[in-house]
């Protein structure tokens, strides 16, 4: 579990930090100002929340992914546009300087593309990769029911009784279900 999450956090920050490069150094916009910078703001963050669900969890070329990566893109979209709107409405205190990595900029969290999409995505990552639960190997399987195992065993050809004690091609009812029986312990 730990290393699913570790697992999304990097795989969220590695995405997140090329989607940011690519707006600082491609857009040449190191803080998000004025209505321009916001729309673009929640459209990059969004942009950031499909790339993330698409390699997240279960990535969209492992067989059988392409409906769940779907999901997870189409939901990565909109919760990376709702973790922009958070981190703009109140992480207003958490003031950034990013020129120590090279990039210009100072402002708060959501204002910079370098703080803010890394952690959006970090954060989706994260969650995508805590949900991606099942195996293909079976490991996560769960054992049969009681009762489904009990009609198992009563039915086997192979059986020269059941579990009463009786032989099943003595009588019909062989073939029935079992009841448990209860016993103290």
């Amino acid at each position: 579990m730990v290393r699913r999450l570790l697992l999304g956090l990097v795989l969220g920050l590695i995405v997140g930090g090329l989607v940011a490069a690519a707006v600082v150094a491609g857009l040449h916009m190191p803080v998000f100002a004025g209505a321009i910078g916001v729309a673009i703001a929640y459209a990059v963050s969004s942009l950031t929340g499909v790339l993330t669900g698409l390699v997240a969890g279960k990535p969209i070329w492992a067989s059988g992914a392409k409906i769940e990566a779907g999901l997870k893109a189409f939901f990565g979209a909109l919760l990376g546009a709702g973790l922009m709107f958070a981190l703009r409405t109140w992480a207003t205190s958490w003031t950034i300087d990013v020129g120590l990595l090279g990039a210009a900029g100072h402002g708060t969290v959501g204002e910079l593309p370098a703080a803010s999409l890394p952690l959006v995505a970090a954060v989706l990552g994260s969650f995508f990769e805590l949900d991606n639960t099942g195996s293909s190997d079976g490991a996560g399987a769960k054992k049969a029911p009681a009762k489904e195992r009990m009609r198992v065993r009563a039915q086997a050809p192979n059986a020269a009784k059941s579990s009463r004690g009786v032989d099943p091609s003595a009588s019909e009812e062989s073939n029935e279900e079992v009841a448990p029986s209860r016993t103290k312990k």
